[in-house]
């Protein structure tokens, strides 16, 4: 047995010796052949300064279109509280009948229109005391975004809300609850942003609601035409180790100074009567294959 198998390995190693084998050499590209390669990075990289920060910005060079569900979400339980806590949370949606129309294209009934985003990207926040905070977004970002939430720590500018009486439209705030003033932290309610001196207070059912009555929002900016959603470049999740953090804006134009915990930015171009959110609510859009209806299951 022994001499068999010597005698095998004898014959692989022979074969091998004998096997031909590829050989390249690299050799340099001239400037003219060079100049007709196009492509993209995988990866793009940037170093941001900052005030009291400093900034590392990892993009990458891909694009999806996306229809998820997650059940129940809790981010940031700390202090007895939690910064964002939701269920039933989707992003993306199906059409609920034949000729659903979204940013001028139209679905038949059971068809996903999906949560689009594009150039995904994770940025680094440092200090002298290391890592201040990391934050997930992307380049662009634009689709329906759906939950059940009951604290909301961030923000969602661009969100508007119409008193039909007098036809005004009103700035949104969040609120820490019924009779609470304005905040961005462990929010329960969302309401009017009111003119001039008026104390900025919830009343709820008068010009505030609880955040589990909006369902839905289209997340993205206002399109060149009526009904149609363009792309943000707004749309990101935000985790700090400390208080003011400045996040810039990706045209580093502006800065979004955010607080300790978790911080969620959702820009959207919608605007709600006030008295739907204070009333039966936003519906929900169709975000599961069995259509569990519009004010949730």
């Amino acid at each position: 047995m022994k001499t068999q198998a010597y005698g095998y390995a004898a014959l692989a190693t022979f074969c091998l010796g004998i096997s031909p084998v590829a050989q390249a050499d690299l050799k340099p590209i001239s400037d003219d052949a060079m100049g007709e390669v196009t492509g993209q990075a995988f990866m793009q990289v940037e170093n941001i300064a900052g005030e009291n920060h400093d900034f590392t910005r990892m993009t990458l060079g891909m694009d999806l279109e996306t229809r998820v569900n997650v059940d129940d979400i809790q981010v940031g339980q700390i202090d007895g509280g939690t910064d964002f806590s939701a269920s039933h949370l989707a992003l993306g949606h199906i059409a609920r009948a034949d000729g659903e129309v979204f940013n001028g294209r139209t679905y038949n009934e059971g068809e996903v229109i999906p949560f689009e985003a594009q150039r995904p990207y994770i940025e680094l926040a440092e200090d002298a005391g290391g890592l201040a905070g990391f934050r997930l977004g992307f380049q662009q970002a634009r689709g329906s975004v759906s939950s059940h939430t009951t604290s909301f720590s961030g923000a969602m500018p661009g969100l508007k809300v119409r008193e039909e009486v007098s036809g005004s439209i009103y700035d949104t705030a969040l609120f820490a609850g019924e009779g609470e003033t304005a905040t961005n932290y462990r929010a329960s309610h969302i309401g009017i942003v009111p003119n001039g001196d008026e104390p900025l207070s919830c009343v709820s059912g008068v010009n505030c609601a609880p955040l589990t009555n909006l369902r839905s929002i289209i997340v993205g900016d206002e399109g060149a035409a009526e009904g149609e959603v363009a792309f943000t470049d707004g749309f990101f999740i935000g985790f700090q180790r400390d208080e003011n953090v400045a996040w810039q804006s990706l045209n580093g134009a502006n800065t979004i100074s955010v607080g300790k915990g978790v911080f969620i930015n959702l820009p959207t171009n919608m605007t709600v009567d006030l008295s739907q959110l204070t009333g039966d609510g936003v519906d929900r859009l169709r975000t599961h294959q069995v259509d569990m209806g519009t004010k949730l299951f």
